[in-house]
């Protein structure tokens, strides 16, 4: 592995070792691929994933950054529609900026808290 990789992956361990999520308040975590976005709500607790959106779901062509947007307004909608208000925001060992701010601004103006 890169010292990249190696450095993300020591991050994410750390965070994870701090936060966790529960069926009232789920861990919303992030993954940034070069091409895609990934979000999941994950209730640690019971192992199970409550909601998830990705940017596969986007048909038109658009920035990383406006496609980042669109994933954090999807899965605002579908926390609201699961009852999800509250969630833990685990960025997954990558820096708060570029895609990463922008899913999680997108994500608090669609009704979510962390």
């Amino acid at each position: 592995m890169t010292e990249k990789i190696q450095r993300r992956l020591k991050i994410k361990k750390s965070i994870r070792g701090k936060i966790s999520g529960s069926a009232e308040r789920p861990r919303m975590t992030v993954f940034r691929s070069n091409k895609q976005i990934y979000v999941q709500l994950i209730d640690d607790l019971a192992g199970k994933t409550l909601a998830s959106a990705s940017s596969l779901a986007i048909t038109e062509k658009v920035a990383k950054k406006e496609q980042a947007a669109k994933v954090g307004e999807i899965i605002a909608k579908k926390a609201a529609e699961a009852g999800i208000k509250d969630v833990v925001f685990d960025r997954n060992g990558y820096l708060y900026h570029g895609r990463i701010k922008e899913l999680a601004d997108a994500a608090r103006n669609g009704g979510l808290n962390f």
